[in-house]
């Protein structure tokens, strides 16, 4: 049966049920197996976080460490961002207690790569 035909007996019944094939997201109106409505939410995410990246030297011996903090991902996409961030400054890191800790004052190569990936850094502290 066509969408037109359903639509019509739904004026009738009151009772239409879809197959799962041919279920839509009510936000978007694409079929489910096409619906982009979680990756405008995480996109709208990204853009709306206020991320902050600064160089911290307190308890590290004089050492400075680029920390990142604000982001809106759960700990495996945390983990996954530090691994990406690591790789691009090519230095080591850890992501713990909701935010990622680089290696090295390499504020501007992180914030470069944070915006590349649709986030909006903001640089905090010196």
């Amino acid at each position: 049966m066509t969408k037109k035909g359903l639509a019509d007996l739904a004026g009738l019944s009151g009772l239409v049920t879809v197959p799962s094939g041919e279920r839509t997201c009510p936000g978007c109106a694409q079929p489910l197996d096409r619906c982009r409505c979680a990756a405008e939410q995480e996109a709208r995410a990204r853009r709306s976080a206020p991320v902050r990246v600064w160089l911290e030297t307190s308890g590290r011996r004089g050492k400075g460490v680029t920390v990142v903090k604000g982001l809106p991902l759960d700990a495996a996409a945390l983990v996954a961002l530090a691994a990406q961030l690591k790789a691009a400054c090519g230095s080591g890191g850890t992501a713990k207690d909701g935010q990622i800790e680089i290696q090295g004052d390499r504020r501007d190569t992180v914030m470069a790569t944070l915006q590349q990936l649709g986030y909006a850094p903001k640089r905090a502290g010196g």
